[in-house]
């Protein structure tokens, strides 16, 4: 995958609140890399309106993130379409669209997602989840 011109080797996907823990300094830099992962376009939209609730100004926030290589992920029909076809088997655990694209991408990459939320553990959709906190 091309990340900022250069070619980087993918890990990780990150949902909205693995990033917002790091950025709201809630859990340390080495529990959330940055270098390696990647980050749905709905999920970063979580984050920027998160950022902004809390008074955070987000001008240069992607590009620093890009620059310690994190890469925003276009949310396209296929994984629209496959945001939607996990709320039959996450609807029990009560995720919400943005939970299920992190979880969508993460399955179309084959790769673990990090994330806050524990209930994610629980979940048996072909993802590995690992907790940050």
């Amino acid at each position: 995958m091309t990340t900022g011109g250069a070619e980087e080797a993918v890990t990780h996907v990150l949902d909205a609140s693995a990033l917002l823990a790091l950025f709201f300094r809630e859990v340390p830099p080495a529990a959330v890399p940055i270098h390696g992962a990647v980050v749905s376009a709905v999920n970063w939209s979580e984050v920027v309106q998160k950022m902004l609730q809390r008074g955070v100004g987000v001008d240069g926030v992607r590009a620093d993130a890009a620059a310690q290589g994190l890469a925003v992920i276009d949310f396209t029909p296929t994984l629209a379409e496959a945001t939607g076809a996990l709320w039959t088997a996450t609807r029990d655990a009560g995720l919400s669209l943005g939970d299920r694209a992190c979880l969508a991408l993460a399955l179309e990459l084959g790769l673990p997602v990090l994330a806050t939320d524990r209930v994610w553990a629980t979940l048996d959709v072909g993802v590995e989840v690992v907790l940050v906190r």
